[in-house]
């Protein structure tokens, strides 16, 4: 297989988009982008700086926070299971993650504010987790979490603990699609049925064999130091360095979220989803499973905009409006072709720090582009990372 070879033209038209990212009155402090097919990184860029109030430079090898990119690698693990024989996607999850049988649907709030709370329909399955129609959403996307948060205490997810995840459904299981945090529960589940903590069975089961040496729940002393600096993005559009970590300890390793990684590494994970499930060093997942993966699973829900409920945290955002969107398990797939150049059924999501990939399984092309900014849908960022999928195409 011959891969893409990068011109200086190509090269020159990708650097310029890093460098005018970071340039202007509405910069991003700094960018890592790259680029793969199904051989190779074909183009690796960086740009800017870690930190705004800081003079070291953003390198190509520098750390992120990768919060919701962390959920394709979970749903990997996952699907690891099914091939297996050890987990069954239709059935209860609670048969894995007994807490799940514990979670009641939110019907509102009573005249004194008081949750109104009822026994589900029917129970939640891990395929729904995998596709976000289980019923659970987050408060910066949902306006009865955020209340819950506001006036009830209930801990955000970033925080890492089992109340944080013990959420009442917003729904009945399977009757909508609603972004959340399925995918932590997916987590849970792969623990009960392994018996070992997340981040040992994706460190053995996943990062070893694709070469994935700087992913991780937790930060060694190394990755610290070239930690990117996360940024909050004011109302008058200037930014703001602020100081964040995941908890070093947390009491659940969130599969939804709680990952770090360099993008050399995440270009890695695309690129076994690229090659029909073959890593660097060994098979992943079997190529049926990939195909599956990839298609379709709503039965009749539809993915729609992510309305911004908590402004400091997220903006109203969607990728490509107006244009048809469904899920796999667990990728957004594009069902129209896309105007940056990215062909129907490709696979793609994002970051709540505004961080962004997708996976052209038809042309082999793939690419990550990573921020550290807040609130998510961060219109430098995002518009900056479609110009760079943009610019790919057309070079191609």
């Amino acid at each position: 297989m011959t891969g893409i070879s990068t011109s200086d033209g190509m090269r020159d038209s990708l650097d310029a988009i890093l460098r005018n990212a970071v340039a202007g009155a509405a910069k991003v402090p700094g960018v890592v982008a790259m680029a793969t097919d199904r051989r190779q990184t074909f183009y690796a860029g960086a740009a800017g700086r870690s930190r705004i109030d800081g003079d070291a430079p953003m390198t190509t090898d520098a750390v992120f926070a990768i919060f919701s990119t962390t959920k394709a690698i979970t749903a990997t693990a996952a699907l690891q299971l099914v091939e297996e024989g050890r987990l069954d996607l239709d059935a209860p999850a609670s048969t894995y993650a007994p807490d799940l049988g514990r979670i009641q649907v939110l019907d509102g709030f009573d005249a004194a504010g008081e949750p109104r709370l009822r026994a589900p329909k029917r129970a939640v399955t891990t395929r729904m987790l995998l596709l976000h129609t289980a019923g659970f959403g987050y408060d910066f996307f949902n306006h009865s979490y955020a209340r819950l948060a506001k006036e009830r205490g209930q801990p955000s997810v970033v925080a890492g603990t089992k109340a944080s995840l013990m959420t009442p459904l917003l729904f009945d299981p399977g009757d909508r699609w609603e972004y959340g945090s399925n995918l932590d529960w997916c987590g849970q589940v792969i623990e009960g049925i392994t018996g070992r903590r997340l981040g040992e069975v994706l460190q053995a089961r996943i990062f070893e064999p694709l070469g994935m040496r700087e992913t991780s729940f937790t930060l060694t002393d190394p990755m610290r130091r070239r930690l990117a600096g996360m940024h909050a993005r004011n109302p008058d559009g200037t930014l703001t360095a602020m100081d964040f970590e995941f908890p070093p300890e947390p009491e659940i390793q969130m599969g939804g979220h709680g990952l770090y990684s360099t993008v050399g590494d995440y270009i890695r994970f695309i690129r076994m989803w690229l090659n029909d499930g073959e890593g660097e060093d060994g098979r992943i997942l079997q190529p049926e499973t990939v195909r599956r993966a990839a298609q379709n699973h709503l039965q009749g829900q539809a993915v729609t905009m992510l309305p911004g409920v908590i402004p400091t945290l997220a903006n109203d955002a969607e990728f490509f409006p107006g244009q048809k969107k469904s899920w796999g398990l667990s990728f957004m797939i594009n069902d129209e072709d896309a105007p940056t150049g990215r062909p129907a059924g490709s696979l793609g999501w994002a970051g709540l720090a505004n961080l962004f990939y997708w996976i052209d399984r038809r042309n082999g092309i793939g690419g990550f582009w990573a921020t550290q900014i807040l609130p998510f849908g961060d219109p430098s960022s995002f518009g900056s990372y479609l110009a760079f999928e943009t610019a790919i195409y057309r070079s191609l």
